[in-house]
């Protein structure tokens, strides 16, 4: 006898599997995106948060490229 001939495999489907329940999958793909987004928006705002311009008072700019030029 053949011990081949009743080989049946049996699939268990796993009801944590996304890819077997799609509102499921859609739902996780929009808070992935949405967070995605959200951290990448968060981390642009604190970079230009961090590297705002700082005015420098001290600098001094030539007379002849002032608003009003002075020339001699």
């Amino acid at each position: 006898m053949d011990s081949h001939t009743n080989d049946h495999e049996i699939e268990i489907d796993n009801p944590h599997d996304i890819e077997l329940n799609k509102p499921s999958k859609s739902r996780f793909l929009f808070v992935l995106s949405f967070f995605g987004f959200f951290i990448f928006a968060w981390a642009g705002c604190y970079n230009l948060y961090e590297h705002h311009y700082q005015p420098n008072d001290k600098t001094v700019a030539p007379d002849n490229t002032l608003y009003e030029p002075k020339y001699h």
